[in-house]
């Protein structure tokens, strides 16, 4: 695969990407997590897995209410970082989602906050979303949270800057070639220019839709926002779809 085509194997290791990305509210996840967890309700003693879990950070929340948690991502840096909390019933991996998880089977696999739709090839988001599904036992459930596509692109900012912690982003948006880009410069702590681009496919309901079909799960409902309501394709902020196998 090109350079181009895995950014995400990079950017995310990058202490410049946990910069920009830092005043993500964690408390409002949390929420989320609480409301995700009491309306699926899974069962006390199920095994809960965190499908691109970053730092970790969620995947201790959903351990701290009792459950056995894996948590899995690309990043080797920040599975290092998870790993000092790890204990007898919270793992973490490193681990690309286009191979097939040794680690099951899971009662519930979370695959949250736009943690999706970063390959080159759409055969590449089949085949994760099948290897989640084989992880799952009978019955088990998979939660996709993406954002609303199409919401996203008629809201898409085409330029911004932001200053945090004394360093400047300039961050450039558009869609090109079915993918929503966002163009990141800034000039690292030795004052030398860097750059990464984000590429995340516009996958619309009707694609995931496709996809869930090719991957052999169920649709049980999607939902709208982080209270979970419904979903609203012209005014919903995101795409939480809640699939069975």
């Amino acid at each position: 695969m090109s350079a181009a085509a895995e950014w995400f194997s990079t950017w995310f290791d990058s202490p410049y990407y946990h910069r920009l990305y830092q005043h993500r509210d964690s408390a409002e996840a949390q929420q989320f997590l609480g409301r995700l967890l009491r309306h699926l309700h899974p069962k006390s003693d199920a095994r809960l897995l965190d499908l691109a879990c970053g730092k970790g950070r969620h995947s201790r929340y959903l351990s701290e209410q009792g459950y056995d948690v894996t948590g899995v991502d690309l990043s080797a840096q920040s599975i290092a970082y998870a790993r000092q909390f790890a204990h007898e019933h919270l793992h973490f991996y490193e681990h690309d989602m286009r191979d097939a998880l040794p680690y099951g089977p899971f009662d519930l696999v979370l695959n949250l906050f736009t943690s999706f739709g970063y390959f080159a090839e759409e055969v590449e988001n089949v085949v994760a979303l099948r290897h989640a599904a084989d992880a799952l036992r009978p019955g088990g459930k998979l939660v996709i949270d993406f954002h609303n596509t199409d919401l996203a692109i008629r809201q898409l900012v085409a330029h911004e800057t932001q200053t945090i912690d004394g360093t400047t982003f300039e961050l450039h948006r558009h869609l090109q070639h079915d993918f929503i880009v966002k163009d990141i410069r800034f000039a690292d702590e030795q004052g030398r220019p860097q750059r990464f681009v984000e590429r995340v496919r516009a996958l619309t309901r009707e694609r995931f839709e496709e996809y869930f079909h090719l991957a052999g799960l169920r649709l049980a409902e999607t939902l709208g926002d982080y209270q979970l309501r419904p979903f609203e394709p012209a005014t919903s902020p995101r795409m939480i779809f809640v699939l069975k196998k």
